[in-house]
């Protein structure tokens, strides 16, 4: 069955059972029983329970729940509560996050028409558009959004703005005409009108032929709904947070089996087992990962980018593909003459064409409204010193003889000094028709140079003018013949300057950036081209048809070799950014249309622009440039980058700390020694001592060649570039030092609660001289400013003041568990931290020797 622009407008009216005036008021109501309401459908949404629940699936979280349920029933009630706590703070801020981040199809709603004017029993009338019916007849104006898609009938002057929909950046110029190619996106529908698109100029009569769900743009909100995306992060916490899981239950029961055949207590024995547990889960985890985000995102804030989802942060530093519309992202969304060629003498008269030959309006403001290509002509003479009531008082106009998509030209009358002169303006070929046969030798050579211009993505207009002794009686059709060439102007939504340079850093930071848009070949090419994205040729380029006609695989395979899509629809988009991700690429789409929105939901990154986006982009995307510069998302990427590395030393300090615990718990019993650690002990030393530097660890500052290595792989192991042996030997000397510790305080014949207090608050010092040794992975601590990050001093400085509290203050000793410290003790705590310290420097200078001698 041919599609509806194939028909001709008396095949459409036959098609829906309609005719010229109107369906009859008494067939609507089976007609909206049949297709429904003119509305779009909201994506599912997810119940508030639902999301609550999903804060408490995280394995971590889990193993969390279970260690508190077990502290309750052996009587640890503090180390509980604190568990508990943990539990509910995580779980409040996921679920805040996650409640207000899916909004896009409520924005889509409020964007569309709310009235609609239509033709029923041959009478207007005005009704809620979400009444509509296919077969209904609807009247629309310049300045009304278009309230379904439908087929034009009747045109006058019709131009409609579907940059929101398709990624036009100039007015499309409609006309009745049935096209006879099949296959054709949206914006080659040239007899159709757009759900949600905005008439800009002239009037149309047309048929509705869709609505609802079956528009263009309720596809769009169909598309919205797409699988959430996991962060590269998020994926790689739930493989360590499993195997972490699977490595503590082995630990626990191997311990619980060793003491039970040793003959100790059962009971005793399982709260070793549950210390051993608490030790080895990092709980300040998940609390520090959030804030690290958070921190990132203020800062982004700072750059110009608005982070509307944590994750996101450091989603940054793993995208390998930037896919970029072009419309208003790498061009400025502004139509500019860039050529003109006047004939000489005539180069004022061009000028007043421009400014007088259109139907652009001047706001109380002085901005100009209309079509985005007059607007541009009429800035250009105002630039070059001309002004509109210049040109008014030299040219008074009389009459108009608007444009339309047969002549494709418009001509205005004016009076000029005693004669009158008739300006026109229009398609090169059109104008050319009407010259008079004193230009015919000159014509090849307009329209040679038309066609240079065209071939760099101009879109060309040529001007003519005719004088006559006497006024016209009439402006008709007729009229624009034997004119006189008067010159040609080339127009073009230029590139932003900034641009050029952002993709540069992007090419070093090994990311590709790929534009998609829905605009002709030849302008992609030639914006492509002044970005420096493909080369002179036209390799690298594909159209909308050509996809279509590529299966899932060839996509796949050819999508390596392609830096420019054009003339692709939103459907077409989703594709490409699922075939990158289907190669194991991370993208990142940035756009400011309804048409990107379905891409930037997909993306593992959505990017919006803040300024010139639609707010259904916005609520979209998981980033919005407040500058819609897209340089920003180089700083973006830069300050993700830095967040990564940054949580990953994090994760290597609490780790190595952590084992230092669980190993320093399971030796001290088999040497002999009281079980050195309690539950609410390793909990205060996972919650302050690793959590205080923790948040000082993930404000780092970035490291300077940051942006000059490849993105990190997205399969990248967390624990990749040698960290498991350094977490191994730092664990390992952690634990010897709290070890020799106990042997000299019980040698010293303090009781057990001293040498827990003991091992405790030497496990609390060792540990912040790792937070500082952990800042760089291979330069000295003593090297590189040791000073550098003072939010780690202030941790420092804190943790040991609390630390000191709840070892000296008696009040705090049933609450902790402690007992106060005699100052030889003390000493040989201090003593046993800075041999730490000078260990943990040896291991990371035989570590960098080793790397360079490979």
């Amino acid at each position: 069955m041919p599609a509806l622009y194939e028909l001709s407008k008396e095949e459409v009216i036959s098609q829906f059972k309609t005719d010229i005036s109107g369906l009859k008021k008494e067939v609507v109501p089976a007609l909206q029983k049949e297709f429904g309401l003119n509305i779009l459908q909201e994506a599912k949404q997810k119940s508030r329970l639902s999301i609550l629940i999903a804060q408490f699936t995280n394995i971590m979280i889990i193993i969390l729940i279970i260690a508190a349920a077990i502290s309750f029933v052996v009587g640890e009630h503090t180390d509980a509560f604190v568990i508990l706590a943990i539990i509910a703070g995580n779980a409040w801020m996921g679920y805040s996050q996650e409640y207000n981040a899916e909004q896009s199809v409520r924005m889509l709603q409020k964007m569309l028409a709310q009235h609609a004017l239509v033709l029923r029993d041959n009478n207007p009338s005005k009704i809620e558009a979400d009444q509509l019916v296919p077969g209904d007849i609807i009247l629309v104006e310049a300045g009304d959004i278009v309230p379904a898609d439908a087929r034009l009938i009747e045109v006058s002057s019709l131009k409609t703005d579907e940059a929101s929909l398709t990624g036009e950046s100039h007015s499309v110029e409609k006309n009745t005409t049935s096209l006879k190619a099949s296959g054709l996106v949206p914006a080659d529908q040239q007899n159709m009108i757009f759900k949600g698109t905005i008439v800009s100029n002239g009037s149309a009569k047309a048929v509705v032929t869709t609505t609802g769900m079956h528009t263009e743009m309720g596809k769009i909100a169909g598309l919205m709904e797409v699988e959430f995306q996991k962060t590269p992060l998020q994926k790689r916490l739930t493989v360590f947070s499993k195997q972490l899981a699977v490595i503590v239950v082995i630990i626990c029961l191997t311990v619980f089996g060793f003491g039970w055949w040793r003959g100790e207590p059962p009971f005793q024995m399982f709260l070793t087992a549950l210390s051993l547990a608490v030790a080895a889960l990092p709980e300040a985890l998940p609390a520090v990962i959030t804030i690290a985000l958070a921190q990132g995102a203020r800062r982004m804030v700072k750059q110009k980018a608005l982070m509307r989802k944590l994750p996101a942060v450091e989603t940054l530093g793993s995208v390998t593909y930037i896919c970029s519309d072009k419309t208003g992202t790498l061009t400025q969304n502004i139509m500019t003459v860039e050529k003109l060629q006047a004939v000489p003498g005539k180069e004022d008269w061009l000028n007043y064409a421009m400014i007088l030959n259109n139907e652009v309006r001047f706001s109380q403001e002085g901005d100009l409204l209309g079509d985005s290509t007059e607007t541009a002509l009429v800035k250009y003479a105002l630039g070059k010193g001309y002004s509109k009531a210049e040109a008014d008082a030299a040219f008074p106009l009389l009459e108009k003889l608007p444009f339309d998509s047969v002549r494709m030209r418009m001509s205005t009358l004016h009076q000029h000094q005693n004669k009158w002169v008739l300006f026109v303006k229009g398609a090169p070929v059109k104008v050319t028709e009407a010259l008079s046969a004193q230009y015919k030798t000159q014509i090849p050579q307009r329209l040679n140079t038309n066609r240079e211009w065209a071939a760099e993505g101009l879109r060309v207009l040529f001007f003519a003018y005719k004088i006559f002794d006497q006024k016209p009686s009439g402006i008709q059709t007729d009229i624009e013949s034997n004119l006189n060439f008067l010159g040609m102007a080339a127009m073009i939504d230029p590139p932003r300057e900034e641009v050029i340079e952002a993709i540069k850093q992007c090419k070093t930071a090994g990311i590709k950036s790929v534009m998609i848009t829905g605009d002709q070949p030849l302008t992609a090419h030639a914006i492509a081209e002044r970005l420096q994205l493909t080369g002179k040729g036209n390799e690298g380029i594909k159209t909308g048809a050509e996809l279509e006609k590529l299966t899932a695989e060839q996509l796949s395979k050819e999508i390596k070799n392609i830096a420019v899509y054009a003339r692709v629809s939103p459907e077409q988009k989703l594709k490409i950014v699922k075939a990158l991700q289907t190669n194991g690429e991370f993208v990142a789409m940035t756009g400011d249309g309804v048409n990107d929105a379905p891409s930037l939901k997909q993306a593992d990154i959505g990017v919006a622009m803040g300024i010139t986006g639609t707010d259904v982009s916005k609520a979209a995307a998981d980033m919005i440039l407040l500058d819609d510069n897209f340089s920003t998302i180089v700083k973006a990427v830069r300050e993700g980058r830095s967040i990564y590395e940054n949580i990953k030393k994090f994760i290597v300090y609490v780790l190595s700390c952590n084992l230092g615990e669980m190993l320093t718990i399971f030796f001290a019993p088999i040497l002999g020694f009281a079980i050195p650690l309690l539950p609410i002990h390793i909990l205060w030393i996972n919650l302050v001592t690793d959590g205080l530097p923790g948040l000082a660890l993930v404000a780092e500052p970035a490291e300077k060649d940051i942006m000059n290595r490849p993105p990190r792989p997205p399969k990248e192991n967390l624990f990749a570039g040698g960290l498991i042996p350094r977490i191994l030997f730092t664990g390992a000397i952690l634990a010897i030092a709290a070890i020799f510790v106990q042997w000299w305080v019980a040698k010293q014949g303090y009781d057990a609660r001293t040498q827990q207090t003991a091992v405790f608050t030497t496990l609390c010092f060792v540990q912040l001289a790792n937070a500082l040794s952990v800042r760089s992975v291979y330069h000295s601590m003593f090297t590189g400013g040791i000073f550098a990050n003072r939010n780690m001093w202030g941790a420092i400085i804190l943790t040991i003041a609390l630390q000191l509290l709840i070892v000296y203050v008696p009040f705090l000793h049933p609450v902790f568990k402690t007992k106060a410290l005699a100052w030889n003790v003390m000493s040989s705590i201090l003593f046993v931290t800075l041999a730490c310290v000078l260990c943990l420097e040896l291991i990371k200078y035989l570590n960098k020797r080793r790397l360079l001698h490979r």
